[in-house]
């Protein structure tokens, strides 16, 4: 069977056994967390992706799995909670993906922002922008100190003087009267951990089946009529239960299903990240978390040998494609200024752009910033199916969110559930290495001749402990380095197209690896991976042409990068 056909095989087995009890319309984190769980439950469940996995919000995160501190004001209680146990959670299910992230929030007043706070949690209204002083944060911090004992072992926040604070930071703003630092978590590649969880699901039998590039078009007696988006063929698919969990787009696909809900208000958050030695050392490795002038929390981000920084919270219009503007480029360059006034940023220091639509819930008047993040489902019935659209959710809740979701499906189908997925370990997680020098040690007792050390830690990052795995399948057969790529090689792109439905060279690039993130799949690299991946699927020199002009579309019109030059489009 060649690669081409087995990813495609995905689909015909939709097609040959066009029914289940469940359907799952999206393939975000939460889409896929309620995949995962129904099929831990034995349920006959399938899911369909429109385009690739986690490439919608799930994949334009800040890559942070936190309690939202900053909920707290908006009286959001319940979430919070909530959002500190699952993060406190995933830090013990998911470590190969979900890290301890040290938070430091810059302070430049004590009292700041007091008379205002009631205001903002008895309205969601916050009239002219004041900053919150150092007496709001200890507040604040002191809550979610209680919130994140529960189930975790995280330390509590601390508070620096001014003193202190520009020893640590001496880049920073010579005003600043305290900062305060408190541990939330990072997830440093949100797409492989949404494809852990997929894969979980998909590893519990044939009765759990999963589709990307396959779009919902229309609904009737016969059933969801899908349309595979490579093939363009269309077919019927039966289900008892319908699952809408396409997030900010959940009333688009309502509508392609003949019925109209005005359940979403999305908003759209950008984010750009920089190869900024500079400004990588200031943070001093920790994730810089601060209010703007305008009133919006928004970070600077150290991740790896690359800084993010985030995020906007835009009202958006849904029939356009979400990019990141200039407008928003030049509020990041003056955020960062904001607190390291002396370090430049530039357009040329930019190496990848990214924007999501925030799947929240229709907030008319409501200031985007004061919108919930929680979640809540909508019933109805259709053509003798029951569906269900979820409305909001964050990363950090998908388990919980799925584990509710799954919980009504279950009480419809008059089935019990089996199997609890909290504290189970998700893909590679299981067994990993609890800290850096277990970390060494277990590449060292892997590492050989045909495996370096160096490109072991490359798949252990990448794979968890599922590198073994993938280590075995690079020794089968002779294996080098993709030219000019430090990070992939031939072989290792077999075994993506092979077991992971990879459909583009953009879902590579984006999503399998952290190549785009990091900027390091532009001009020479970008060719050798297209030569790579076009003799593994036995494309045509049309085809490839084809393929080439896709990616170099999908990175110029979403991302902002012209892939041939590696300079911002």
């Amino acid at each position: 069977m060649s690669v081409t056909s087995q990813i495609r095989a995905r689909v015909a087995s939709l097609r040959e056994r066009p029914n289940a009890t469940v359907l799952i319309i999206g393939g975000g984190i939460n889409g896929v967390g309620t995949f995962r769980d129904l099929a831990l439950q034995g349920i006959d469940v399938a899911l369909i992706e429109r385009e690739d996995y986690c490439s919608g919000a799930s994949g334009a995160s800040s890559h942070m799995i936190h309690g939202g501190i900053r909920y707290l004001e908006n009286g959001e209680f319940r979430l919070v909670k909530e959002s500190v146990v699952e993060r406190n959670n995933l830090l013990k299910i998911a470590p190969h993906y979900v890290k301890p992230l040290q938070t430091t929030i810059p302070i430049f007043s004590t009292f700041s922002g007091i008379l205002n706070a009631p205001l903002r949690f008895l309205t969601h209204k916050s009239g002219a922008p004041q900053e919150r002083g150092a007496a709001l944060i200890k507040a604040g911090l002191s809550i979610y100190d209680s919130f994140s004992r529960i189930g975790g072992s995280v330390p509590k926040h601390e508070f620096l003087g001014a003193e202190k604070s520009r020893e640590l930071f001496p880049q920073m703003r010579d005003d600043v009267r305290y900062t305060a630092t408190y541990f939330d978590a990072s997830v440093h590649n949100p797409e492989r951990l949404t494809l852990d969880v997929l894969n979980d699901g998909l590893a519990t039998g044939d009765k759990a089946r999963a589709s990307n590039y396959v779009t919902a078009v229309g609904f009737s007696d016969a059933g969801v009529r899908l349309k595979d988006e490579i093939s363009g063929e269309e077919f019927d698919f039966k289900a008892d239960v319908v699952l809408n969990v396409s997030g900010a787009w959940t009333d688009q696909t309502n509508e392609a299903m003949d019925d109209e809900t005005r359940y979403m208000g999305g908003t759209k958050g950008s984010h750009i990240v920089l190869d900024h030695p500079e400004l990588l050392a200031a943070t001093r490795g920790r994730e810089i978390f601060f209010e703007h002038t305008d009133g919006r929390i928004v970070l600077i981000y150290p991740m790896g040998d690359r800084v993010l920084v985030g995020t906007t919270d835009l009202d958006d219009d849904m029939r356009e494609q979400a990019v990141c503007t200039d407008e928003e480029i030049e509020y990041f360059f003056e955020l960062v200024k904001h607190v390291f006034p002396s370090i430049p940023v530039t357009r040329d220091q930019i190496v990848y752009t990214f924007s999501g639509v925030r799947p929240l819930p229709r907030h008319d008047d409501t200031a985007p910033g004061f919108v919930s993040r929680d979640y809540r489902f909508e019933k109805r019935d259709q053509h003798g199916a029951k569906v269900i659209s979820v409305v909001g959710g964050k990363w950090t809740t998908f388990r919980a969110l799925s584990e509710h979701l799954t919980n009504d499906v279950l009480e419809l189908l008059g089935k019990e559930r089996e199997v609890s997925t909290l504290g189970m370990y998700i893909g590679g997680g299981e067994g990993f290495p609890a800290n850096e020098q277990a970390v060494r040690a277990w590449i060292a007792a892997r590492a050989d001749d045909t495996i370096g050390a160096d490109r072991y830690a490359v798949l252990l990052e990448r794979y968890g402990l599922r590198a073994d795995t993938v280590a075995d399948y690079l020794r089968a057969e002779k294996d080098e380095l993709i030219a000019g790529s430090p990070e992939l090689s031939v072989r290792e792109l077999d075994f993506l197209l092979e077991h992971e439905q990879v459909e583009h060279v953009a879902d590579i690039l984006i999503r399998r690896t952290s190549l785009a993130f990091r900027g390091l799949a532009t001009g020479d690299m970008l060719e050798a991976i297209l030569d790579a991946f076009a003799a593994a699927k036995g494309l045509s020199e049309a085809e490839k042409d084809a393929e080439r002009a896709h990616v170099l579309d999908v990175f110029s019109e979403r991302h902002r990068i012209d892939l041939e030059t590696g300079a911002l489009a």
